[in-house]
Parts: structure tokens; sequence; C-alpha cells
């Protein structure tokens, strides 16, 4: 029987550890505050930041919702970022992925100061993880290595298959799992949509991590007997339901189960514990600016 590893119970759990550090924060007058810059008109993204916002809530922390016009320009965003790099109430933010194509990628990034880069995603950070001293862990990739410890898979001297290269997730996380630490030490493949005989890698895994961005891409077929299955993928698949359409994964959830030892659901795998570990690092940031030990 295939164990399906619940996202929702892991991040409830992470969430109640977090409101003891909270507590610390504010005994010294501080409370931890969280800003979100939306600039899409996309369904997904708005939802993603509403979340975000009411995870914050549910803790106790400020936060604060940022939208501009899908056509501001890049100068526009900048002026928003040193804002809130100026505010002492904000100590993390985040400018919600993706952005228009108008907007070069690499300049916002360095506008955001790398104390409050929660999402880990400014070029001193992602050196800082490379180098083994991560400040804060990108929160995809960190929500992945809590999952595999909440069901107790240690990646030390796994064969740990990625398929997605993406700096949010595919990179920092290959990165994390190479780490000498704990939650580390594997021995990592990282796949792609140019990877030749991609299923022979995957069936040699004893993890395999799919964020390709490709609905149902990884089948059954492709997974060896008694594999870890962690399925980035949020996809929406147009069907004849009311909505129009389903969340599908990056993996054929059906095919998949079978010849699984765990997996994770979408939605409510994944994605809960990318949340829950953005609190986690506004926290964190909170603590490193205040100079107040957690």
């Amino acid at each position: 029987m295939v164990h399906i590893i619940d996202g929702n119970a892991v991040a409830a759990l992470l969430k109640e550890d977090l409101k003891s550090k909270i507590d610390t924060l504010r005994d010294s007058g501080i409370t931890p505050g969280l800003a979100t810059v939306l600039m899409s008109e996309d369904p997904a993204s708005k939802t993603y930041v509403s979340m975000k916002q009411r995870d914050c809530e549910e803790l106790g922390m400020n936060a604060t919702d940022i939208v501009l016009d899908p056509t501001s320009s890049p100068e526009e965003l900048h002026s928003t970022l040193d804002t809130l790099n100026s505010d002492p109430d904000i100590h993390g933010y985040l400018v919600q992925m993706p952005i228009p194509s108008h907007i070069p990628e690499q300049e916002f990034l360095f506008h955001i100061d790398p104390l409050k880069d929660v999402d880990g995603f400014h070029p001193e950070n992602v050196g800082l993880l490379v180098s083994g001293n991560p400040r804060y862990k990108p929160c995809t990739p960190h929500g992945i290595q809590k999952l595999l410890e909440s069901i107790n898979v240690d990646p030390s001297g796994k064969d740990i298959v990625i398929v997605g290269r993406s700096n949010i997730v595919g990179k920092p996380l290959a990165n994390l799992l190479l780490q000498k630490s704990p939650g580390g030490n594997a021995t990592v493949t990282l796949c792609h949509s140019r990877t030749h005989n991609l299923a022979n890698k995957t069936r040699e895994a004893d993890i395999v991590i799919a964020a390709i961005g490709v609905p149902e891409f990884i089948t059954g077929s492709m997974l060896s007997d008694g594999a870890i299955v962690i399925d980035v993928g949020v996809n929406r698949v147009e069907d004849d339901s009311e909505k129009g359409y389903r969340l599908a994964g990056d993996v054929e959830f059906d095919s998949a189960s079978k010849k699984a030892k765990a997996i994770t659901p979408v939605p409510g795998g994944v994605g809960p514990m990318t949340r829950a570990m953005l609190m986690y690092n506004t926290i964190h940031a909170a603590s490193l600016q205040s100079n107040i030990p957690l």
C-alpha cells in the first residue's frame, strides 16, 4: 500500500512550532512582517498571494499585500522594492512569479535586500547556498527536505533524480541534497527536457522529484518498485467539469502510486510546505535583523 505524504499535516505541525518562535520575538517587541508584491493578472498567482497572506494572519504575523499594474515599468517595481528594503517592519518580502516579460529578472533580484530575500533568490543568497552556508533555504526545496524527513527518509547515500532545472526548484534543491549536512549527502542527477533516456535514469532512482512543469509527465513505467515520488508540479488541465479544469501534478498519480512506496498528492503535497517554509524564513529573517536568537 502506497503512503500518501500529507503536506497539509506536515505544514500544520511546522506552523505550530513556529508560534513559539513568534512569541519569543514578540516578547522583545518584534512582530515578523512579510510583504508580497504582485505584478500579474494570473489567477493562480493571485490565489498563491492570498494564501500566503492568510498564513501570516493565522500565525499572528504582519502581512502587507502590494499590487502593481502589470504594465508598470521596471523603475516603478524597483522603487517599490527600495521602499520595502528601508521599512523596518518588513522583515521579508517576495515578488510573486511569474513577472511580466518586460521586467528583467536579474535586475529586480539585485534590488532586493539580501537580508529580506526570504525566497532565497538573490545572487548573494544563492552563493551562500552553493557554498554550504545558506542564509535562507529556498522555500520549495526546503519544504521537500522536510517532507522526506516526515516519513523518515534520509537522503544520505540515496540516488535522487530531479526532473527540472529551474532556479526556483531544480538547481537549489540539487545543491541542498548534495550538502554535507542533515537532509543531504545524496547522489543527485539533475535532468531536464533535453536529457536523453530520461526513463532509464528515473528507473534507477530511489527518490524521483518531478519539477518540469508538464502535466503528468512522469508515469509509473518510469519508476522503480518502491521509489519515493515528490511531485512539485501544479498544472491546470482542461476538462468538462464546472470549473473547466482540474489540477494535475507533473506525475501521473494513478500509475505512479502503483509503483511508489510513498508519493505526494497534488494538491496537498508540496504546496502547503512551500508556504510554511516561507513563514519559517520570514521568522528567521526577523531574528537576524533584530539580533534576537531563536
